[in-house]
């Protein structure tokens, strides 16, 4: 295990934070507003007393970004856990199917999945990284490790009060960030950097 340094996490995220802006201004330049009426319930605008054009595109340019932008920003995250754990644990792709993160830890091998969020997916899709979770190991068993696995389910920000989910582990926000990172605090010294010239960025989206 290597010591975290945080200077090296800041500047990882002043880098790379413009990312998360270009492509969220890209998707709305991208937008064409024929396109989205087409997929709205114009019932819905006369419920919420739209009445202008103003607050129609408004509200159209609003609900599209909310959801472009947690997307963006979840893959943002599972980007920045990825290098964390890179740096202090010398984290690495799993070749197994729907890992993100293979990492050891104290004698154990932990085979993580990262999510942005808590609420990440249906029940058809928790079905499914379940299953991942079961043939991953098998998959490092052939390959002649003979450590302890465990898997994880890990959520960028949020909380979980039961994380033992049996087959795995799912663990959210600070605990996530502690186990990849050994620091209890890194869930909070991240936010700083985040906000790398936001003021500036937002200013692109003025509408």
């Amino acid at each position: 295990m290597n010591p975290l340094n945080l200077n090296a996490v800041t500047q990882y995220v002043e880098e790379n934070i413009g990312g998360f802006h270009e492509r969220r201004l890209k998707s709305l330049q991208a937008l064409k507003l024929n396109q989205i009426l087409k997929r709205k319930n114009p019932y819905l605008f006369k419920a919420k007393n739209i009445k202008t054009s103003h607050d129609l595109v408004k509200s159209l340019l609003d609900a599209h970004l909310s959801s472009q932008e947690e997307a963006i920003f979840g893959e943002f995250l599972e980007s920045l856990a990825i290098f964390v754990c890179k740096k202090v644990y010398a984290g690495k792709k799993s070749p197994a199917e729907g890992i993100d993160l293979e990492f050891e830890r104290e004698g154990t091998t932990y085979l993580v999945s990262i999510k942005s969020g808590p609420n990440w997916g249906n029940r058809s899709q928790v079905k499914r990284l379940v299953e991942n979770f079961k043939k991953a190991p098998r998959i490092l068993r052939t390959g002649g490790s003979k450590t302890r696995i465990i898997c994880v389910n890990g959520c960028c920000y949020g909380r979980d009060q039961q994380p033992d989910k049996g087959d795995y582990l799912k663990l959210c926000g600070q605990a996530f960030w502690e186990l990849i990172s050994d620091n209890s605090e890194l869930y909070v010294e991240i936010i700083e950097p985040l906000g790398h010239r936001a003021e500036q960025k937002n200013d692109d989206f003025g509408y």
